[in-house]
């Protein structure tokens, strides 16, 4: 049955999404968003095999005119993951660029700062060889040190020295999350609503989008050119030119990674007490914005709720064993 299921979701993910194509209505104001990958290489998941994800990827991209995606590298993780230099290198002869993850995927608050630092020198000396290299460093958890200023300050300050810039998002929904739960319920035996699972996945990401735009606009006055953080995840890949086709129906301009880094938000550095989240969310906070300045399906328990009950079939009541 697990077989069946898996077979049935490539072909499911192959098909085209049609259902998705309206127009953006007329007058429209411009919205843009880069597409980023974190945690490259991934582990393997239990819908593709690591080449396979990697060629679905590199073709879903090509399929919908995206021209250039950044993948955010550990170098540490390469030697783990049989192929890594080859799939890295796949990416590259594609169009897309690579920047710093850190070696290994270490959490900043839970890390003293000079190992941190080293983290990233390791990943930098992998990396600053290659053509499609960008200057970019992306905290890993989108963590920059909790409530402690004093770590935070001292990786930007490391940061400046190297040349790096902070390779932020503005546009997360949590993709890691339904990647995990789908791949732990097909390990576990059970029966996934693969239509469902789409829509979810879809629909959640693009509400992300529109929400911080309108937090966006609200604390800056203006659309940025937004990032999105998705993950080198199978059930990523598989809905990814789903995903691509209901953005652009909704008005939005797939643009590179290389356009987007460079819009002024890229100068802001806010100064709030904690930071986990989009550049967009922290910038809000900083300028007075009251809460909620998130998309509230990154709470993981309301997205593992609506996962349960729309891909699942169970209901909050029923266990979920």
């Amino acid at each position: 049955m697990v077989v069946l299921r898996w077979l049935l979701l490539i072909v499911f993910a192959a098909s085209s999404a049609t259902a998705w194509a309206e127009a953006p209505s007329e007058g429209q104001a411009q919205k843009r968003i880069a597409l980023t990958f974190d945690d490259t290489p991934r582990h393997p998941g239990a819908f593709l095999s690591e080449d396979e994800r990697t060629e679905r990827l590199i073709a879903a991209l090509k399929q919908a005119g995206v021209e250039q995606a950044a993948f955010f590298i550990n170098p540490g993780k390469i030697s783990e993951r049989p192929g890594a230099k080859k799939r890295i290198a796949a990416y590259v002869s594609a169009g897309h660029v690579l920047a710093n993850h850190t070696g290994d995927h270490p959490k900043l608050r839970d890390t003293p700062s000079d190992d941190y630092i080293a983290n990233i020198d390791a990943a930098e000396e992998w990396l600053r060889d290659h053509e499609a290299y960008r200057p970019w460093f992306r905290f890993p958890y989108l963590d920059e040190g909790g409530s402690d200023k004093a770590k935070r300050d001292a990786i930007r300050d490391a940061l400046a020295e190297r040349g790096l810039s902070n390779g932020y998002v503005t546009v997360d929904a949590s993709d890691w999350f339904y990647d995990q739960a789908a791949s732990d319920a097909v390990r576990g035996g059970k029966t996934l609503d693969l239509d469902a699972l789409k829509q979810l996945f879809v629909e959640s990401h693009v509400e992300a989008a529109e929400t911080y735009d309108g937090i966006a606009r609200e604390a800056l006055g203006r659309s940025p050119a937004h990032v999105m953080l998705l993950h080198e995840a199978d059930v990523t890949v598989l809905f990814l030119g789903d995903l691509i086709t209901k953005l652009k129906a909704e008005g939005w301009t797939i643009i590179s990674a290389d356009e987007a880094y460079a819009d002024p938000i890229s100068d802001e550095m806010p100064d709030v007490p904690y930071s986990q989240g989009t550049l967009v969310e922290m910038i809000a906070w900083e300028r007075g914005m009251p809460a909620p300045r998130w998309y509230d399906r990154n709470d993981v328990a309301l997205a593992g709720r609506l996962f349960n009950e729309r891909v699942l079939g169970i209901l909050e009541s029923e266990p979920s064993q």
